[in-house]
């Protein structure tokens, strides 16, 4: 299958974000397993005095995370697709996040943002054309020892892991995907995973960006093997000024 990207793949996501949330929640555990990786971010303080960039906050469940996580903390959520912002932006309890429209690459890229102590991203990696320019423009957004949390259906790289994907796929995603109407988009989803990384791919991509003690961790349930917490610092100052 051929995926969607760029233009292409926001504006699938602009005509599904009415129906997207709905979808998700069927998800067993989809909100907590997006708050356990919130967590893993561990800023001290409830985040007090720390910036946290939400990169492709989609409609806002992931920020939802962050600021039940982190309530002292500054987040900016950031997505390419303006209906997804609108839906995150009328979120109950997220009055005090600021939203932007820009892509994750705009975004990087863009100086006057940063830099952040903190970037969390879900469900981001495997939808840019370009992951490894991404992974270093995060990397050179975040302030020395910052760290970074992806959250990302990444398979374990076993035969099992991809069954079970398409199975529920197949079984459970583009028959109600269908429904909404939005069969590209879920068709993309699906395929999307099995062509990105492997989890054990993914983290050595993070360290090719610069990222040390990179660690993945498997979410519980029936996406052990499906979907990975992944989280790396950026080098911290060394006593010579240097990272």
């Amino acid at each position: 299958m051929t995926l969607l990207h760029d233009a292409e793949l926001t504006a699938a996501f602009d005509r599904g974000a009415d129906a997207y949330d709905r979808l998700v929640a069927l998800n067993p555990g989809y909100h907590a397993h997006l708050r356990r990786s919130a967590r893993r971010l561990a800023l001290p303080d409830g985040g007090a005095g720390r910036r946290v960039l939400d990169l492709g906050c989609g409609t806002g469940a992931s920020t939802a995370a962050l600021a039940t996580a982190f309530p002292r903390a500054e987040i900016v959520g950031a997505d390419a697709s303006s209906a997804m912002l609108a839906r995150a932006r009328g979120r109950g309890g997220l009055e005090r996040v600021r939203f932007v429209h820009a892509t994750a690459e705009e975004l990087v890229a863009d100086d006057a943002h940063g830099p952040f102590d903190a970037v969390f991203a879900a469900y981001l990696f495997r939808n840019v054309a370009d992951p490894d320019a991404v992974l270093r423009g995060v990397h050179d957004l975040l302030v020395p020892d910052g760290r970074l949390v992806a959250h990302e259906y990444t398979l374990g790289g076993g035969r099992a892991d991809r069954l079970v994907w398409s199975a529920v796929c197949r079984g459970v995603v583009m028959p109600l995907g269908g429904l909404t109407g939005d069969g590209a988009l879920y068709r993309h989803l699906w395929h999307s995973v099995l062509e990105f990384d492997t989890a054990p791919e993914f983290a050595a991509r993070m360290r090719r960006a610069g990222f040390d003690g990179v660690r993945a961790l498997p979410l519980p349930g029936w996406q052990t093997g499906v979907a990975h917490t992944f989280a790396g610092r950026r080098h911290p100052i060394t006593a010579d000024g240097g990272q």
